[in-house]
């Protein structure tokens, strides 16, 4: 039985019974893939992120919001397996990219004992063959951004990530757990850009 289901029985979330997923299928989910591509991301106003792609929807999958969560701040690791999993229902072929799990903060991760991008990049290296390089850096602890909207988490980010490498592969693909406005996501790539990097796409679990 996937650990999802040991952990969060369906009936604690919905009263019902034989809804919820076995090995993550996606047409038992109550949600599905998204992708932003770059038009699309442009319209709202993310300037250097060229792609996301998420394996869910977040706002509309209660389970896998709360699976999250426990993920990160109950900090389960093993939840990371059936997460990475969902993630690659919805991560189109790229090839010559390299996967860059996004930074935590020393002092965040330190407190949690683990960063659940580098997590799950690895378990989607070991999937997908693709190489992971830790070539950003987090510059300064940003606070919790859940509950800031998308003009609050901007500013928090502002300048907050920096590349670590002078001569940075041409496509990277950033792996996070979630994408909410993408405000990480896009300051992330901007630093990978401004180190050289041509092209920039966001693989996380859920997005929205």
């Amino acid at each position: 039985m996937p650990l999802l289901d040991l952990l969060f029985p369906q009936r604690s979330l919905s009263g019902k019974s034989g809804e919820w997923i076995t090995e993550l299928e996606r047409s038992e989910l109550s949600s599905y893939p998204i992708t932003e591509n770059t038009e699309q991301l442009r319209s709202r106003g993310l300037k250097n992120i060229d792609a996301i792609y998420a394996g869910s929807d977040y706002q509309g999958c209660p389970y896998l919001h709360k699976a999250i969560h426990t993920f990160k701040y109950n900090r389960i690791k093993p939840l990371a397996d059936d997460l990475a999993k969902l993630m690659l229902f919805n991560t189109p072929p790229l090839s010559d990219s390299v996967l860059c799990p996004v930074p935590l903060h020393w002092s965040r991760k330190f407190s949690r004992g683990f960063n659940q991008a580098e997590l799950l990049a690895t378990i989607v290296s070991r999937e997908t063959n693709i190489p992971i390089t830790n070539i950003l850096y987090r510059t300064r602890p940003t606070g919790y951004q859940m509950k800031r909207n998308r003009a609050q988490r901007l500013v928090a980010l502002k300048d907050a990530f920096v590349s670590t490498s002078k001569n940075p592969p041409p496509r990277v693909i950033l792996i996070d757990d979630l994408s909410t406005t993408g405000a990480t996501l896009d300051e992330c790539a901007g630093a990978l850009k401004r180190a050289g990097v041509k092209f920039v796409a966001g693989w996380v679990v859920a997005h929205g």
